[in-house]
């Protein structure tokens, strides 16, 4: 029996796909999450073909990259936009059928630098391969599905799982769509916050990477109190703007080299109101969470910080944790009034403030997870 015949063989059945493509078109529909909406669409496409695997591939254009975040058994991965045999399908816009890829000839030469290099690498055996291609809603291809390996008599994918594997793509292509733009305006406005929290750093000529190591301290120490990963992420994005109000302070002030007298220190001070009446006024809770930190950044535990002299829990989680994160990140770091503190003696300040400066439960964390802080430390360290 040869390969097309294969193809002809016994499907599953009407009532089972229908209620499999209703099952994941509603989760499809109700996902907003780019990489969720990704894994759905693999575990729906492995389901109505029987593959081992599935994998859902983007086209990113600007990085001339195919990348994908819902590869069963893989992690995240990029890949040129013209590799192997997913990166032949976007180019060609044609789906391609490998039933062997260890006798493999039309194809041999992608499969070597492809499947079986990874096969190698990981101990898997890749046999039979699906790719094809999909589109959006302007008939441009964005991306392809990628099964291995068919689970079920003869083995091989057939030309009906090629048409069961295209019904997939286009009952989730619209949320995808949606998904992609949100995406992309996310990560615009990541960029925005960024840029924005630079530049009222070197305004005041912190260290460059300031920001930065801030937020991904914040990211670390919300995870650790058990914030959920959603408002962790948020804090991420949204700590960077911790000191834009320093953009309306005077440079006199911002860079004086020596101490601060009383009234240039009130003059200071007022930089978290700054930043909070530039922030507050939008309703998108990115932007709520990055007036809170503004705000209430230089708040102390005992009540003894500003502007508000909040105390405890009436001081916002993600106002303690950007507190503590960017008083690490200061004492670390070389400013114009001061030398870098060393290693040790941060910590013993930290120890020394739990539950005065710092949420006690805070300096916990931070004393528990300090390994992954000194590592994103290292990785953001000034040119």
């Amino acid at each position: 029996m040869d390969s097309q015949q294969n193809r002809l063989m016994e499907q599953p059945d009407t009532e089972t796909l229908l209620r499999m493509i209703f099952q994941y078109a509603a989760r499809i529909a109700n996902e907003r999450h780019l990489d969720r909406i990704l894994m759905h669409m693999a575990d729906l496409g492995r389901g109505m073909i029987g593959a081992d695997r599935c994998t859902v591939w983007l086209l990113d254009r600007q990085r001339n990259e195919l990348w994908t975040t819902a590869a069963h058994g893989v992690r995240e991965l990029r890949i040129p936009a013209d590799a192997g045999l997913v990166g032949l399908a976007v180019a060609t816009g044609q789906p391609l059928f490998i039933d062997d890829a260890y006798t493999n000839e039309p194809y041999g030469h992608l499969l070597k630098h492809g499947a079986l290099r990874t096969d190698k690498e990981t101990g898997y055996r890749t046999k039979a391969l699906l790719v094809i291609p999909f589109g959006n809603s302007e008939g441009e291809i964005i991306g392809c599905f990628q099964a291995v390996n068919k689970l079920t008599p003869p083995g091989v994918f057939t030309e009906k799982d090629l048409e069961y594997l295209t019904l997939a793509a286009s009952y989730s292509g619209k949320s995808l769509e949606s998904a992609m733009l949100l995406n992309e305006i996310e990560e615009t406005q990541k960029e925005i916050i960024l840029s924005m929290g630079e530049i009222g750093e070197m305004r005041s000529r912190e260290t460059g990477h300031h920001v930065r190591r801030v937020a991904e301290y914040s990211h670390i120490l919300a995870l650790g109190y058990g914030l959920p990963p959603d408002q962790a992420e948020m804090l991420r994005i949204a700590s960077p703007m911790h000191d834009i109000g320093k953009v309306a302070i005077p440079d006199a002030i911002l860079n004086k080299p020596g101490k601060l007298t009383p009234e240039e220190f009130s003059v200071m001070q007022t930089h978290t109101e700054i930043g909070y009446r530039m922030l507050k006024k939008s309703p998108r809770p990115l932007m709520q969470t990055a007036a809170i930190v503004a705000h209430q950044h230089h708040e102390k535990w005992d009540g003894s910080g500003y502007p508000q002299g909040l105390s405890g829990e009436s001081i916002h989680i993600f106002g303690r944790i950007t507190a503590i994160a960017d008083v690490f990140d200061a004492l670390g770091s070389e400013r114009t009034y001061k030398k870098a503190w060393p290693l040790d003696k941060i910590i013993a300040l930290l120890r020394e403030e739990r539950g005065h400066h710092f949420d006690p439960a805070l300096v916990d964390v931070f004393l528990d997870r300090l390994p992954e802080l000194l590592e994103i430390r290292r990785a953001y360290t000034e040119d």
